[in-house]
């Protein structure tokens, strides 16, 4: 169960944010940007898998409730999650999003990107009440559980841009004079967005950490094995923190130069390795998040 429910968690975690990111960067990227890219089709993708990943986390999550395995779950206990837990009511409110978000994507009406970006954010802001955050009280549980949220948003936000570059700058046409010029152009439009998704996350984090460590934890963080994850998470952001300022002071303007010479292939390879190393370093720190859910934060001291 303990298995089920992490992978559960990240392939939910993974889906949403790819959901909400993509449809943010098709608002805030550079004229043809979107267009240049497979995101509706990657938005479509990423809402089944959630669809679907959503009725599993219900299922496992009624199963861990009720202290059994999750063939045995019945009906009754499904309809008792949902109607009486914040879990079980952030679980309807995202699966109405997704269905939402899901028409936006399809019908192409007008305002469709506005509408999945925030359907989108609807979808990731319910996970928090699956996280530790949601079981604060009084006003440090409200303070934890906004933290969270804002957490979340600010790391989808991130994730589906960095999937949205790296699937730029590995276009069929990448070397083009065109396709390279959107790449920088989308690179650059990225890096003020980037700053400030880096600060929200930075801020959020040392206040969840506060709220679930606390000083007298810290010590204690290479002793228990959620204090080792924490640690490695930590650790990975730190190193996409590295990859994000060598792709802004470094990479980006070395394409700028090349672009202007006309010999980007190199400049465009170097960003390639960057950015899916940056994104395969993302994609692990979620795992590590959906992990840590499932155990039990060092006790505040």
């Amino acid at each position: 169960m303990d298995v089920l429910a992490v992978a559960v968690r990240f392939g939910l975690y993974l889906s949403s944010m790819l959901c909400f990111g993509a449809a943010a960067f098709a608002l805030h990227a550079p004229r043809g940007t979107a267009d240049a890219l497979p995101l509706r089709g990657l938005l479509v993708a990423s809402i089944m898998s959630g669809l679907i990943l959503s009725l599993v986390g219900l299922a496992v999550l009624s199963a861990g409730m009720a202290g059994v395995g999750i063939g045995e779950v019945d009906r009754a206990t499904v309809a008792s999650v949902i109607e009486n837990t914040a879990a079980g009511t952030a679980w309807m409110v995202r699966m109405a999003a997704f269905v939402g978000l899901l028409a936006a994507s399809i019908l192409r009406v007008g305002m469709a990107r506005m509408a999945a970006a925030l359907l989108g954010g609807v979808v990731v802001a319910t996970l928090a009440w699956g996280g530790h955050g949601a079981a604060g009280d009084g006003a440090a549980g409200w303070v934890h559980l906004v933290a969270d949220v804002l957490h979340l948003l600010a790391a989808g936000t991130w994730l589906g841009a960095l999937v949205a570059l790296t699937l730029l700058a590995f276009g069929p046409s990448r070397t083009g004079a065109a396709h390279v010029d959107l790449l920088h152009r989308a690179l650059r439009g990225f890096s003020t967005t980037g700053t400030l998704v880096v600060a929200v996350i930075v801020i959020t984090g040392a206040a969840s950490g506060w709220l679930l460590v606390g000083p007298g934890g810290v010590p204690l963080l290479g002793t228990t094995l959620y204090g080792r994850l924490l640690l490695a998470k930590i650790g990975l952001f730190v190193v996409m923190l590295v990859f994000a300022w060598g792709n802004r002071y470094r990479l980006t303007p070395a394409l700028d130069r090349a672009r202007r010479e006309g010999d980007a292939p190199g400049a465009i390879a170097a960003l390639r390795w960057s950015l899916a190393s940056e994104t395969a370093c993302a994609v692990v720190v979620l795992a590590l998040v959906a992990w840590l859910g499932t155990i039990e934060p060092i006790a505040r001291s």
